[in-house]
């Protein structure tokens, strides 16, 4: 197989199996682009790419933009907070005068989830969902699935433990997705608050106990607090948090065994993780910067390969 099977890339849940190996193995090759003296190549020339952010971003939107930058491509990038949009312009409005521009793939990131779904059925180019709402961010879950292969050689047989918030966020439900397709056992572990009322239903273990799912697990990736999408309290305070759910050095020394570590960001250091394990060799935090940019040029090198 060296085609997608999607125009778009709008949420792990529409990819199979074998969309995300054929990711893997393009990420390969461009991994060790960009460890070369010279980190471009030629692949996307004469290719637009617009990068859509209508809600902040700092890490995926240079993560997008270093990709396509290293791919050769034209880049047209957009603040909602500085455009038209701010004066009552509609999505589709932006999008289409984006178009007129003569865009080929539109990589976008938007509070209200669906909005990259509903973006795909009304234009033309290849939409790349950068984020949407608490939904889906299927390129975090891909390098994230791809860290992993890297560290361990496989997905498949891992037990891998997604702690913190994942009421809120689309980390989690992506990683979920990602995970089950490539053969890993998930359990996701917070306060009852922060966790889905249905997420059993996704075929995921349900724990509570911090360090039980810690004994469990390979691989523990340590989620932030989204505070920002919190409207109303869901746990006492940010100590009684780091008391039951923050991942410290004496903790992760304690476990009977070596436990990798991993960390979407941006980090709140103390909060979910203290600084000693971010900073640690267990960590492959910043593996997992390094792999969001040779699996974002994957991801768009495939789709610009079907860009009519």
């Amino acid at each position: 197989m060296s085609n997608l099977t999607t125009k778009h890339l709008l949420g792990i849940k529409d990819l199979q199996k074998e969309d995300i190996e054929l990711i893997f193995r393009t990420a390969d090759n461009f991994k060790e682009v960009i460890n070369r003296p010279i980190k471009k190549v030629p692949s996307l020339r004469d290719v637009t790419i617009a990068n859509l952010f209508f809600e902040n971003s700092t890490r995926t939107r240079l993560s997008f933009e270093l990709a396509e930058r290293r791919l050769s491509a034209d880049v047209i990038n957009f603040a909602a907070s500085s455009s038209s949009v701010s004066k009552g312009e509609t999505l589709i409005d932006t999008v289409n005068n984006i178009l007129a521009m003569k865009v080929d793939i539109i990589v976008m990131r938007h509070p209200n989830p669906g909005a990259a779904v509903f973006l795909a059925k009304h234009v033309d180019a290849s939409i790349v969902n950068a984020g949407d709402g608490a939904h889906e961010h299927p390129t975090q879950a891909l390098l994230d699935a791809y860290s992993i292969r890297e560290k361990f050689g496989k997905v498949d047989g891992l037990k891998v433990a997604i702690v913190g918030d994942i009421l809120h966020s689309r980390v989690a439900l992506s990683n979920i997705f990602c995970l089950q397709k490539l053969g890993a056992e998930v359990m996701v572990c917070g306060p009852e608050t922060l966790l889905p009322k249905h997420v059993a239903s996704l075929g995921v273990k349900v724990e509570k106990d911090l360090r039980k799912a810690l004994e469990w697990c390979d691989v523990a990736n340590m989620l932030r607090i989204q505070l920002e999408r919190q409207d109303i309290r869901y746990f006492p305070s940010i100590r009684e948090y780091v008391m039951r759910y923050g991942l410290n050095k004496s903790l992760l020394d304690s476990l009977d065994k070596k436990i990798t570590i991993m960390h979407p960001g941006p980090i709140n250091r103390g909060v979910e993780i203290t600084s000693d394990v971010a900073d640690s060799d267990q960590a492959i935090i910043l593996d997992q910067v390094e792999n969001g940019v040779a699996t974002r040029m994957a991801v768009l090198y495939l789709l610009a390969g079907r860009v009519e």
